[in-house]
């Protein structure tokens, strides 16, 4: 009994280890305005005025027009935890969210006695993979539902018959948070395919649970309307041709390149490893794995399964090499386990800068100081023009000033996103394309958009009127060029 409590221990030490690695990494990533800041519109619009908004009020461009704002739930949690604690209390929900995604993922891998090292080695593979996927958007509360389904599963797949009797109540949760609830449709929909034991009574209880799932998944807002945003999301012309992460995943950064590697190497892993995966979990790995090859917004519910995969794989191989483990002393793993998880949190935005000189700041290609200074300049006529990071922020920041293109893809048309891509790119006619634009101001990135910093740098028409290491910001001055 001492011998089996010291190896659990030992276990949940690896496992805090790791998870110390992936808290640092999402506490210190750095938030960029992309979508959080229009986010936080949303959610304080969405309690200020107690009814979800149906029409466009952050832009001049498509004011009126007819919006759908699916994972209005997660902008309420969002501003929420802004106005409770700022910045950094929305790091920690990141950090506490992707680790919770990590704890159930640990938990899936020990419950298929998937072996201690090997899952603690594929969940620090899990965070390093997946980690460029920890930005500040909705689909941050999705994970850790994603990896609690797939606990639930295994586990009434050996034996607990009760657990998918929750799967509704997260269907409900995840519907009102994220447009990936049709995920919890997919696995369990392979399992219903692929049910263990008395097949008949595993079947009626699986259909059972998804008629619930689906009934639980009409309890939104927009009943019904929840599933055909889902499908026309995935038709959204603009989103398709200007959106990169609904493009085939390509090794432009380090973590896709580990993402292609393992990939690779897991066929040869399968092929000669002593455990042989089930028609169930060959088939969520074919599933989610063209999901992951279609879209790179999809790579990481496919790094889940892989994960799971992996371990079990390798758990063979490990009982061989390490087949008794040295029984170590239960009390200082737990101590040592709550101090890893405890360690991160000096890194907290407005922790960390009280005693580390050269602190990264907590957010990235953000116009704070441009949109302080543009503020107090009433007298400046619009409308404005704004790189579309920007524009999330000023949405939140300086709402007076509504904008001419965000981040949200489909809202807008494909013209409208075509000319704000060869206006940023400079191209021969930006001139003229921002005068269709009818902006008297701009707010340009200097890291997103140098070539219309330069151009514009050199126009008669436009003068430069506040200029940072973020931002610059022009003003229509009259002329020619």
């Amino acid at each position: 009994m001492n011998a089996m409590k010291s190896n659990k221990s030992a276990a949940l030490l690896w496992l805090a280890l790791v998870l110390a690695i992936g808290f640092a990494i999402a506490i210190l990533l750095p938030i960029t305005p992309n979508d959080y800041w229009w986010y936080l519109r949303l959610g304080q619009d969405i309690l200020v005025k107690n009814a979800i908004p149906t029409v466009d009020t952050f832009t001049y461009s498509q004011a009126g027009t007819p919006v759908v704002y699916h994972s209005w739930g997660s902008a309420v949690l969002f501003y929420l935890a802004y106005k409770a604690g700022g910045l950094s209390l929305a790091v920690l929900l990141r950090a506490v969210l992707v680790t919770l995604a990590g704890f159930f993922l640990w938990l899936v891998c020990r419950r298929m006695n998937h072996g201690r090292l090997g899952t603690a080695l594929v969940l620090l593979l899990w965070v390093l993979t997946v980690s460029n996927n920890w930005s500040m958007r909705p689909q941050l509360f999705a994970y850790p539902l994603f990896a609690v389904s797939l606990w639930l599963l295994y586990k009434w797949r050996e034996g607990c018959k009760k657990c998918i009797y929750w799967l509704p109540l997260i269907s409900l949760l995840w519907v009102n948070l994220h447009g990936s609830f049709i995920l919890l449709v997919i696995l369990v929909g392979a399992v219903l395919i692929f049910p263990p034991g008395d097949k008949a009574s595993s079947r009626k209880s699986l259909l059972l649970v998804l008629a619930g799932i689906l009934l639980a998944s009409l309890i939104n807002p927009r009943g019904l309307g929840a599933w055909t945003y889902v499908f026309t999301s995935l038709t959204v012309p603009s989103s398709q041709l200007f959106s990169a992460e609904w493009l085939p995943p390509v090794n432009n950064h380090w973590q896709m390149n580990v993402f292609f590697a393992w990939l690779l190497i897991f066929p040869l892993l399968a092929a000669v490893s002593p455990r042989k995966l089930s028609r169930l979990e060959w088939t969520w790995f074919l599933v989610f794995g063209l999901l992951a090859l279609w879209g790179e917004r999809y790579v990481i519910w496919f790094v889940f399964i892989l994960a799971i995969l992996t371990a079990g794989l390798m758990a063979d191989w490990e009982i061989r090499i390490f087949p008794d483990p040295k029984p170590g002393l239960p009390v200082m793993n737990y101590l040592l386990s709550a101090i890893f998880l405890l360690i991160p949190l000096v890194l907290l935005p407005g922790v960390r800068e009280t005693w580390w000189q050269k602190a990264p700041p907590v957010t990235e290609n953000t116009p704070i100081a441009a949109t302080d200074w543009l503020a107090g300049q009433g007298e400046l006529a619009g409308p404005l023009w704004s790189e579309i990071g920007f524009s999330s922020y000023l949405e939140y920041a300086l709402p007076e000033r509504p904008t001419w293109i965000d981040t949200r893809f489909e809202v807008f048309p494909v013209d409208q996103w075509q000319a704000y891509q060869d206006i940023s790119n400079a191209a021969y006619n930006w001139q003229d394309l921002l005068d269709g634009t009818e902006a008297n101001l701009l707010m340009v990135s200097r890291s997103n958009q140098p070539k219309l910093v330069s151009v514009l740098g050199g126009s008669s028409s436009w003068c430069d009127i506040y200029s940072d290491e973020v931002a610059v910001i022009f003003k229509r001055c009259g002329g020619g060029e």
